[in-house]
């Protein structure tokens, strides 16, 4: 968790929601890709995707060295500076915020490289009781798991906390359009387990019912502090690690289709009536 997201908006409507500054070119460009092309929605992200996100740096070559609120591409799945290879990437789409200030791995990123991931929502899959039991009893070693989207309630933008990472392909030349990635992870935290703010009329009452761990939402009042590089006090920092407040989020059951990476549509946000797939809470 968080292993799949959805991510729809457009970016121009980022740039307003985020007060976009200057967006700049993808994290790896490849050869005869233009700069200026951009994401397409998608609501079936998987992890080593390019995703959008927020962040504040200063930019390349300017005379000025103020940090620019920025829309860029970025590869989910974050590489260490310090990695010999990108093969790992995979692994590191999260962060755990309890542990960020110790992991060498996102240590520095979070002093320095905090981003905003913007998303409609994320999926999360349960287990039928049913289907555990059977798991539990080695019977079955792959059971079922109904899928479930979770989103703010009031339909606004689901601003994931994240870090990003630059890491050098020293096979490549300097001047080849994929000697730099640009990766980020996004943050996650214990899942609340207060009542969601929207719960489905079948299913679970917390998002804790769903999964133990969820993705860091950073509230709109939070987004300045979290992106400025200023601010690199560890105490500080830790203290912009806080869950958002409680009952902001809905989460409603989706069909199967989502589990499939293949597919992807708005149709795979579609509420269900009831879960496809029998679970108990």
């Amino acid at each position: 968790m968080c292993g799949r997201y959805a991510a729809s908006r457009r970016p121009e409507d980022l740039v307003d929601i985020f007060g976009i500054e200057m967006g700049v070119p993808p994290a790896r460009a490849e050869p005869g890709r233009e700069p200026e092309e951009t994401l397409a929605p998608d609501w079936n992200v998987a992890p080593t995707k390019e995703v959008w996100a927020v962040l504040e740096r200063p930019l390349k070559d300017a005379e000025s060295r103020r940090p620019v609120r920025q829309l860029r591409v970025l590869k989910w799945g974050l590489v260490p500076s310090w990695a010999k290879s990108p093969e790992g990437a995979a692994r590191m789409i999260n962060a755990r915020a309890e542990t960020l200030d110790e992991k060498p791995s996102f240590k520095r990123a979070f002093a320095s490289r905090r981003c905003i991931l913007p998303a409609d929502g994320y999926y999360e899959w349960v287990t039928g009781a049913g289907e555990r039991d059977l798991e539990v009893e080695g019977k079955k070693k792959r059971p079922r798991k109904q899928p479930y989207f979770v989103t703010p309630a009031d339909g606004s933008v689901f601003a994931m906390a994240g870090l990003y990472e630059f890491w050098r392909d020293r096979t490549l030349p300097d001047a080849h359009p994929s000697a730099w990635w640009v990766t980020c992870s996004v943050i996650t935290t214990e899942a609340e387990t207060g009542p969601l703010g929207v719960a489905p009329a079948e299913g679970p009452r917390s998002l804790a019912d769903i999964h133990p761990r969820m993705p860091l939402m950073l509230t709109e009042d939070r987004w300045d502090a979290w992106l400025d590089p200023a601010r690199t006090d560890p105490e500080e920092l830790r203290g912009l690690l806080a869950p958002p407040p409680g009952g902001l989020m809905r989460a409603y059951p989706v069909a199967t289709a989502v589990s499939n990476v293949r597919n992807n549509g708005p149709e795979l946000l579609e509420e269900l009536e009831g879960p496809e797939i029998a679970t108990l809470f």
